[in-house]
């Protein structure tokens, strides 16, 4: 809510896994960076979807969609592209109503009706208030959390959008110098890195695989130079990460939960030894920021760490998850 009301966002107020906002220019927002999506929103006060059939109804929606599609499937005014396909997701989207309306509205675009994989996404939930339902149209073909960057990807890692979120909590400046444990393909470093400049950026994995796939990440998005690239297992860093560069202001980390990668059952352990390296790593009042799925695991360690004090605590979506991302620093 921050970054949408910096860039200019008006009325800005939580919904249900998002926020409501007025703007006199939505490419604006196109520069956020903790945003995953961004949709047109369109009111109904009609007691059920089917009603988005009849005359009226279905004139706004379609405005709606051509107002991000374009007529005729030409450029966009919103997003600068142009979509392959219109998908509709709807709770009973498979029904003939809704099948019906998907129809007309890819038909209005001049554009297919993709259940799969149409890019001009039009969704439909009840209002939170219970008086109607909300047609929300994606005003990107892909969303907003996806980077050009991204030429290689790991399983289990951590999305642009929530990395953003993450470095954002550590009060970015240009002094820092900013360690990434565990960094995988680079999401977090590299989001830093494009943010803005900083002293020293250096990201650590123990998976020589996942080092390579960093590297190509970096050089895609032209922050190369500007980032260093370590093979290590992080219980084996020691003072020579260190050497003429000092310990570090901030530390992130994206600890495996188990799911993609990692093991539930190693991670108590896994977790305390990020935190004891962490430790030995840090400057006096470093901030360390870190995203797991070990909600009870964290709740539970957090009280006991000697080095470190937990400022902030927020709960994130992440690809169907709910993981805490937590905000500390160092005693």
């Amino acid at each position: 809510m921050a970054e949408l009301r910096r860039l200019g966002a008006r009325g800005v107020t939580l919904t249900a896994g998002g926020a409501r906002f007025t703007a006199p220019d939505l490419k604006l927002f196109f520069r956020a960076r903790t945003v995953a999506a961004f949709f047109l929103l369109v009111d109904f006060n009609v007691p059920r979807p089917k009603a988005l059939l009849g005359d009226a109804a279905k004139r706004r929606l379609v405005a709606a969609v051509l107002r991000v599609a374009g007529a005729h499937g030409g450029g966009t005014e919103l997003s600068g592209g142009t979509f392959g396909g219109l998908r509709l997701a709807a709770a009973g989207a498979d029904s003939p109503v809704m099948q019906r309306l998907g129809r007309e509205l890819a038909a209005a675009a001049d554009l297919g009706f993709d259940q799969e994989a149409g890019e001009l996404l039009v969704r439909l939930l009840p209002a939170p208030n219970g008086s109607g339902w909300w047609a929300l149209v994606r005003l990107t073909p892909r969303p907003a959390s996806t980077r050009a960057w991204r030429v290689c990807n790991r399983a289990g890692g951590v999305n642009a959008a929530v990395a953003a979120a993450m470095n954002d909590l550590t009060g970015m400046r240009r002094f820092d110098r900013y360690l990434n444990l565990m960094c995988g393909s680079g999401t977090l470093l590299i989001e830093r890195a494009l943010a803005g400049p900083a002293a020293r950026l250096v990201g650590v994995d123990v998976d020589a695989a996942a080092i390579i796939c960093a590297e190509r990440n970096a050089h895609a998005a032209g922050v190369a130079s500007a980032v260093e690239l370590i093979t290590a297992d992080v219980a084996d860093l020691g003072s020579e990460l260190l050497a003429g560069a000092g310990p570090f202001d901030v530390i992130t980390a994206d600890a495996p939960w188990g799911d993609a990668v990692g093991h539930h059952a190693g991670n108590r352990r896994l977790h305390q030894v990020l935190f004891d390296k962490a430790a030995e790593l840090a400057a006096p009042h470093a901030r360390l920021v870190l995203l797991t799925h070990e909600v009870r695991l964290m709740r539970a360690l957090a009280p006991e760490l000697v080095a470190w004090e937990l400022r902030q605590e927020l709960q994130v979506a992440h690809g169907g998850h709910h993981p805490l991302l937590l905000l500390f620093q160092r005693r």
